[in-house]
């Protein structure tokens, strides 16, 4: 399985960006698809998840601001990410749990910055 980032930029504070992960490969029973991120000297933390069925996680820090969506063939994820604060400033990975399998997108990097 093969998962493509993209949507990463710089904004303002206040401002929103998309993320989305497109999957390709084999693809037969997704567990999970979800997005973390590493900050600078941090380590990298989940930022919100999605199971098959539609259940979401969230980090309390992006509750009310942060949305994860799927599309029904779970080939794609995306980040709808509103009201961004400078704390979200980190590269995003997206990441994806097939049976038994682990795997992780490239990283796109997300800049909130006045």
């Amino acid at each position: 399985v093969q998962l493509q980032a993209s949507g990463g930029g710089m904004v303002q504070p206040g401002g929103s960006l998309t993320l989305s992960c497109v999957l390709s490969g084999t693809i037969f029973s997704i567990n999970y698809m979800g997005w973390y991120r590493q900050a600078p000297g941090k380590q990298r933390e989940l930022v919100a998840r999605i199971s098959s069925g539609g259940d979401t996680n969230y980090a309390d820090s992006v509750k009310g601001r942060l949305t994860i969506s799927k599309d029904d063939a779970s080939t794609t994820v995306h980040l709808q990410m509103n009201s961004l604060k400078s704390e979200d400033t980190a590269v995003y990975y997206c990441h994806v749990v097939q049976f038994l399998s682990s795997y992780w997108g490239q990283g796109t990097l997300v800049t909130v910055s006045s």
